[in-house]
């Protein structure tokens, strides 16, 4: 078989959503202190590596195929994907595993800070088989929510082009949970120390993230008209957004922040995954800006509520995610078997569809990840002790530090106070020779807080 150059685009946008997950990495490693940063790229990256193997394994076989009463494929259909072997398909497969890595990696923003590295290791596997790839199979595969489906027959089609519901609203419904089930970090909403170490990594890892995504919801275009649209919209609605959050801000807050500027790109980016190819490109516009300004209030709620989503993975990803879903019941256009959204005079029957798809993913993505969850924490605990937060999760859990100068890292002091030599105790000498770690000490000290 030749190949063609949708086979092409279809790779590039594997490899672009693939970057994505380091992104996300990145994203949420500014985003917490400097002595958790590393943890967080971590969280990320572990999820490539495990999600990866899972899906070669069962995971992909479970969103395809012949269903089980449409809730999941057959996860021994294409276990290991030999039957895909000598053919295309094998694109589809690497593209779609790509979605499932990002998706996981998506709730770990919930819980920086004070989760345990291999609590979370066991939960990306169990979450994906359980979680994912049952709404994957049922939006996409062939399920209850596809053409043909039980609950298209009595609700109507579903409209999920990329993934609002399958990844934002799963993963944001599955962040809520487990940052219930885990708790607050200590000092949550009284300790000022408990912000963002290094603005530059979140604005890079939301630039990152803006890029992949245009192969998030380009990636299974299937005409140029359509990748145009796809292009159009992925660009104007997270900047619309970025704008009114950031408007939003000014008013609420007093200042416009790059903090803000980034979340309001993401926030965008989640409104616009569902609708990316069904909209017009001045209604995603108008998407973006009820997205953006939305969200920033949705972020806000969560010290109202004392929720401990340490990095606004709830107000962005599942607040954005149910209004870009449930803004197509009245902004779709009309199409092929679609009669459009109610200001196109399709009537209420696409919003009906899209809540029935609503309830079910919060219902899914909510039971299963609070009965995953609370497993994990009764057989291992999912939180790192009160000391090891202290330290810093890096050390904790890594034996490293994310950032080092001379021989101690800045992210902890390793010196007790109280062992520290007093100035006096310190020959002429032998201060000039310690001037530098004596710095580096001080560094640490202040950094620990950080």
């Amino acid at each position: 078989m030749e190949i063609s150059a949708q086979h092409v685009w279809l790779m590039i946008s594997a490899a672009m959503v693939l970057l994505m997950t380091p992104g996300l990495g990145l994203f949420y490693g500014g985003m917490t202190r400097a002595k958790a940063a590393l943890n967080m790229i971590m969280m990320s990256f572990i999820s490539a590596g495990i999600v990866g193997v899972v899906w070669v394994l069962w995971g992909y076989s479970m969103t395809t195929g012949d269903g089980v009463l449409g809730l999941f494929g057959n996860p021994f259909a294409n276990f290991g994907l030999q039957n895909l072997m000598g053919s295309a398909d094998l694109i589809k497969a690497g593209y779609s595993a790509t979605f499932a890595i990002i998706t996981v990696a998506l709730i770990s923003g919930a819980i920086a800070d004070r989760a345990r590295f291999g609590a979370w290791a066991l939960f990306v596997p169990v979450w994906i088989t359980v979680v994912y790839c049952p709404l994957a199979y049922m939006v996409w595969g062939g399920g209850l929510m596809s053409a043909g489906g039980a609950v298209t027959a009595v609700f109507g089609q579903v409209i999920d082009f990329a993934g609002g519901a399958v990844v934002e609203i799963s993963s944001g419904t599955a962040a809520l949970v487990l940052a219930l089930i885990v708790g607050q970090r200590h000092g949550f909403a009284k300790d000022p120390n408990h912000r963002p170490h290094n603005v530059p990594f979140i604005m890079l890892g939301a630039a990152i993230l803006w890029f992949g995504w245009f192969g998030f919801n380009g990636g299974a275009a299937t005409s140029a008209e359509q990748a145009g649209l796809i292009w159009v919209n992925t660009l104007v609605t997270p900047a619309a957004a970025m704008l009114s959050w950031l408007v939003t801000e000014k008013i609420r807050h007093g200042h416009p922040t790059s903090l803000g500027a980034a979340s309001g790109v993401v926030a965008g980016l989640v409104a616009i995954t569902p609708s990316c190819a069904n909209i017009s490109p001045l209604a995603a516009v108008g998407l973006g800006l009820v997205a953006g300004a939305a969200c920033a209030v949705f972020v806000d709620l969560k010290y109202r509520f004392g929720l401990d989503d340490s990095l606004d993975v709830v107000g962005v990803h599942l607040g954005a995610g149910l209004i870009g879903t449930l803004a197509l019941g009245f902004i779709a256009l009309p199409a092929d078997g679609l009669g459009g959204g109610l200001f196109y005079g399709g009537g209420v029957q696409q919003l009906i569809a899209q809540t029935a798809a609503v309830v079910i993913t919060l219902l899914l993505s909510g039971v299963g990840t609070l009965v995953i969850g609370r497993a994990i924490n009764k057989a291992i605990g999912f939180r790192v002790s009160h000391e090891a937060e202290a330290a810093g999760v890096d050390l904790a859990e890594h034996a490293e530090s994310a950032y080092a100068f001379g021989e101690i890292g800045a992210g902890f002091n390793p010196l007790p106070h109280a062992a520290s030599p007093s100035p006096a105790a310190v020959s002429a000498p032998d201060r000039s020779a310690n001037a530098v770690s004596g710095a580096t000490a001080q560094h640490s000290k202040e950094d620990s807080f950080a």
